[in-house]
């Protein structure tokens, strides 16, 4: 693999208004929604990891205290998924040395792991100037990576448009990655009581 890193920003802000609690701080065998997806960033190759979390940043840093992440406090999340997706491209961008593609990750997709992840950084490190993403009911979507030059469309995201959008924009330029298990998000209780029995 390329000796270059790949940052990761798993997006963990929500307000969980459908779920009515935390979604990013339920606990699957054992661990935290949040501490699994951010774990599957590193373990499977991306460095360094930001957590966008919402107002109040402290249940997030307490849940991944024990991995090398940081977390970040998105004080506009109420203005919609995009400031979500802005704060964490503004920490890619500011850090040094530069990263040269971004992974955009969701906290409540409890099937994810390193496996998804190094798959995606494998193709983006064959195919560096295209997009990468996942593809399961029929679309693609996240876990989906973007080289640095898209960065500006993804600061220009408003609202809770997220960054599918700009897959769809341009199919072309979408390499994918088959992750059936992305299908299953956690939006509501009965998709948590689903996932649990599955």
């Amino acid at each position: 693999m390329s000796a270059e890193r790949v940052a990761a920003v798993v997006l963990a802000g929500g307000d969980s208004r459908r779920f009515g609690q935390p979604k990013a701080l339920l606990r699957l065998q054992g661990e935290t929604l949040v501490h699994r997806a951010a774990r599957a960033a590193l373990e499977g190759g991306a460095q360094p990891v930001w957590v966008v979390a919402g107002v109040d940043p402290v249940p997030l840093e307490a849940a991944t205290r024990d991995l090398d992440v940081s977390v970040l406090a998105n004080r506009q999340r109420a203005r919609g998924l995009a400031r979500s997706i802005g704060a964490g491209v503004r920490a890619v961008q500011a850090h040094l040395p530069p990263a040269p593609a971004l992974l955009l990750l969701l906290a409540d997709q409890p099937a994810l792991d390193a496996r998804v992840v190094a798959r995606l950084l494998r193709l983006h490190f064959r195919f560096p100037e295209d997009r990468v993403a996942c593809f399961y009911a029929g679309q693609l979507g996240a876990p989906a990576l973007f080289p640095a030059r898209d960065f500006p469309a993804l600061l220009a995201l408003r609202g809770d448009r997220g960054a599918r959008s700009l897959l769809r924009a341009e199919p072309e330029r979408v390499r994918q990655v088959p992750f059936p298990g992305g299908a299953l998000d956690v939006d509501t209780p009965e998709d948590w009581r689903r996932w649990r029995a599955s």
